[in-house]
């Protein structure tokens, strides 16, 4: 889908140098149908590297797509400026009033605090329960994941030994579900977390189902029976050198950490890294998109309910 965003943000420049399909608002009104309405609710610190690697995954089917980023109300972002956030996002607070055809709530790095000690916790409660009425189908990443199935269904996160952090195969469970239409029976999933999600807690709820888990980082995807909330723990969106970068910070910053695992060349940090799972990404994002959203979300925005 070609996605249609602001020329001025950062990340258009960027993708067209990619040849990633982009459209100007002015180019998409030439067009009689109706674009997808999608939100993404960032919750990365590194909010324009974030909203890069999403619209460059979003980007790849045969619609158009609107795109709302937004920006949780009250908090306030020490990694982007200020004009960034003014210039390109809406507050939760402006959203409520509309409905989406699909929402991505991302990860972020507050996975060693309790929910509740996290500062926009609150808000981020409001946005989910929002997104049960106004949102056909909402997919929640990494964090944002955890906090999704602890809010919705009273999933507990677990707290690892260790950060593990790496290129992680997981197996799929159900290789019939459209969402892992075209998936290879185990797939390569960017991690980097020190929390896990049981894939015994996901199997024993009954409105939950797992359709991807890994022996070593636990779950993957799982759904809502309803098919109306998808929860990945892995990173597909991550580019190339982001696990690189998080392990030479973490160095820097003096942390007992290891070495990302299956993802330097000879397992060695002075080597080059190449992408296993950049395939594995679009493929899962075009499946959202085409089977979960566009494929079954009403023609009138308005008839999105609560099911």
């Amino acid at each position: 889908m070609p996605i249609r965003i602001d020329p001025s943000l950062p990340a258009f420049t960027t993708l067209e140098k990619e040849n990633i399909f982009v459209m100007t608002p002015s180019r998409a009104a030439a067009q009689d149908i109706r674009p997808l309405e999608i939100a993404i609710v960032n919750l990365m610190p590194t909010k324009e590297v974030t909203e890069t690697q999403l619209l460059r995954l979003l980007s790849n089917t045969s619609l158009q797509i609107n795109i709302s980023l937004i920006q949780v109300s009250g908090h306030i972002s020490k990694n982007t400026s200020s004009a960034h956030l003014d210039r390109f996002y809406l507050s939760s607070e402006e959203i409520y009033n509309k409905k989406f055809d699909g929402m991505i709530i991302t990860g972020a790095p507050v996975e060693q605090l309790d929910f509740e000690e996290v500062d926009y916790w609150q808000e981020l409660c409001k946005i989910m329960d929002y997104a049960k009425k106004n949102v056909f189908c909402t997919l929640y990443i990494c964090w944002g994941a955890m906090a999704g199935l602890y809010h919705l269904y009273g999933i507990q996160k677990h707290l690892l030994p260790k950060k593990i952090s790496g290129i992680y195969y997981s197996k799929l469970n159900v290789p019939t579900d459209p969402l892992v239409r075209g998936f290879d029976d185990f797939f390569p999933v960017p991690t980097s977390r020190y929390t896990t999600i049981e894939s015994t807690d996901i199997q024993a709820h009954p409105k939950l189902q797992l359709l991807a888990n890994s022996v070593i980082s636990g779950m993957t995807i799982a759904k809502s029976t309803d098919n109306r909330s998808i929860f990945m723990t892995g990173h597909l969106e991550y580019d190339t050198e982001t696990l690189a970068n998080e392990y030479y910070r973490d160095v820097y910053k003096g942390l007992d950490i290891n070495i990302p695992e299956n993802y330097f060349t000879d397992n060695d940090p002075k080597k080059p890294v190449y992408s296993t799972w950049r395939s594995t990404a679009h493929l899962f994002y075009s499946n959202w998109l085409n089977y979960y959203v566009y494929q079954s979300t009403p023609y009138r925005l308005t008839d999105i309910t609560e099911n």
